[in-house]
């Protein structure tokens, strides 16, 4: 049975916390109704989303098993990853940037990170914190970087452009890797041109795709990795399955991943949109058709 903890108004947007396990202790964060993080307090390893599972994958093959790593979060929910991060590598230097001061405070003060969690956070929108990175104590060679920044299930245009992704670029350790979640469905157009602007700042990029997507038929997360390094470990990492989790991503590299691409160009500011709304028109017609790399 659902306990809610809190319901709280963000903006236009109502989100709320609620109890949603007691054996495990899970509690889940939805804004309007869409789940943005589940977390267990007893098992933070414990990932229930299935992107989430991937990006704890890349996390994994990042560095040698409990090493710690420096990580930025843009975008908190219930702070799910950072978690995850805290309980699997200790000492992990972590900087979270969350816009909604009030609802993280909130999450916060009804459950608490764990006693030795090395995470700072700063408040305020993402592009202009990024913008001023070293003032709000952004690191400065951070081993990985994950951009998860949804308004309810929208991604904004400013977000998602080339010079976002280059401020956040610019701030990785050499071979550092960059991590972008998601969604799309029939004709993959958004995520396939946010595919081509990472790989215009980062040689090496692969896209991460709910295996049930590839029938071009459904909506879902896509997860895009991309590194001035190699990703092989990554990928190895990703493309086995791992104990009590789920097989994985259809993985789309290399030059599947240029052929999956195609014509999709690169965004700037001036050409960057926001992510299509899910029941969006376009879909459908792209619907069920075969798409290369796929």
């Amino acid at each position: 049975m659902r306990h809610v903890v809190f319901v709280l108004e963000v903006g236009d947007a109502v989100a709320a916390l609620e109890r949603i396990g007691r054996r495990r202790d899970v509690y889940e964060l939805s804004v309007d109704g869409i789940p943005q993080s589940r977390i267990s307090l007893l098992e933070p390893r414990t990932l229930s989303f299935e992107y989430t599972q991937w990006i704890g994958r890349i996390l994994d093959a990042a560095a040698p098993a409990s090493a710690p790593l420096t990580v930025v979060h843009l975008g908190a929910g219930a702070l799910t990853l950072p978690r995850y991060v805290a309980a699997t590598r200790p000492e992990s230097p972590q900087f979270v940037v969350e816009r909604e001061q009030e609802l993280l405070e909130g999450v916060l003060n009804a459950l608490p990170l764990p006693s030795g969690a090395e995470v700072s956070i700063a408040y305020g929108d993402a592009r202009a914190v990024a913008a001023e990175a070293e003032a709000h104590g952004w690191p400065e060679a951070a081993d990985v970087a994950i951009v998860d920044l949804w308004s309810g299930a929208l991604i904004g245009a400013r977000v998602a452009s080339r010079e976002f992704y280059a401020l956040v670029t610019e701030r990785l350790a050499p071979g550092g890797l960059l991590v972008v979640n998601l969604l799309d469905g029939p004709g993959f157009e958004y995520t396939r041109a946010q595919a081509a602007t990472l790989a215009s700042l980062l040689p090496s990029v692969a896209a991460l795709i709910e295996p049930q997507m590839v029938s071009n038929t459904e909506l879902g997360n896509v997860v895009l990795v991309a590194s001035s390094g190699s990703l092989s470990a990554v990928l190895k990492r990703l493309e086995a399955p791992g104990a009590a989790r789920q097989a994985g991503p259809h993985v789309v590299s290399g030059e599947a991943l240029r052929d999956w691409i195609g014509d999709a160009e690169p965004v700037d500011d001036s050409t960057a949109i926001d992510s299509p709304p899910m029941e969006d028109e376009h879909f459908a017609r792209h619907f069920g058709r075969p798409l290369p790399g796929l």
